[in-house]
């Protein structure tokens, strides 16, 4: 699958850009993007050969739940999904702009665009979710834009930085996709 919007590209990972997302991900002690991406769970380091052995291990399985976003003819993010409990198909997806040159922009609400339309078009479910927590405003503010309701708010259960945040699921049915995208 390739999907492409005005401005970003969403594709499958190939073996050729695992060092590009290591890099992103892995290189860093403490990189930028994890203090918006549940900031909260600790941030373990993964030695590159590892990384590159595990996604190959099971790449058929990795790029189904996961895509690389490219802008520009430069990856910048991935978006993903998991199953929060499979057997009665619920699924939540998931964003990560890495570069920081690419926040604010709408890159992020150009890339959950396609990623949701994707979900609903190639999984048999019946709504498409996100989670994140208060401290997160432009995840939110994205979920909010593509048409996503805030589904539920669990105050104070996200602790960090001697703050306590809400945890923030917010989701849209197969019925709202269809009548906000014309599909």
């Amino acid at each position: 699958m390739n999907s492409t919007s005005k401005r970003v590209t969403l594709r499958k990972i190939q073996e050729s850009d695992l060092e590009t997302l290591w890099n992103y991900i892995y290189k860093e002690e403490s990189p930028e993007w994890k203090k918006w991406d549940a900031p909260y769970f600790e941030h373990k380091q993964v030695p590159y050969e590892e990384y590159k052995r595990s996604f190959l291990t099971n790449i058929e399985k990795n790029n189904d739940h996961q895509h690389i976003i490219e802008a520009q003819g430069k990856i910048i993010g991935t978006v993903s999904y998991y199953w929060e409990y499979e057997p009665t198909r619920w699924l939540e997806a998931g964003i990560v702009i890495y570069d920081p040159g690419y926040w604010n922009g709408g890159y992020g609400t150009e890339a959950l665009t396609l990623w949701v339309d994707h979900l609903f078009v190639t999984k048999e479910i019946g709504r498409v979710g996100i989670t994140t927590w208060s401290g997160n405003e432009p995840m939110m503010r994205a979920a909010e834009k593509i048409g996503m309701k805030l589904e539920g708010r669990l105050r104070k259960c996200r602790y960090y930085n001697g703050v306590y945040y809400d945890s923030i699921r917010m989701g849209m049915i197969r019925e709202e996709w269809t009548r906000t995208e014309g599909h």
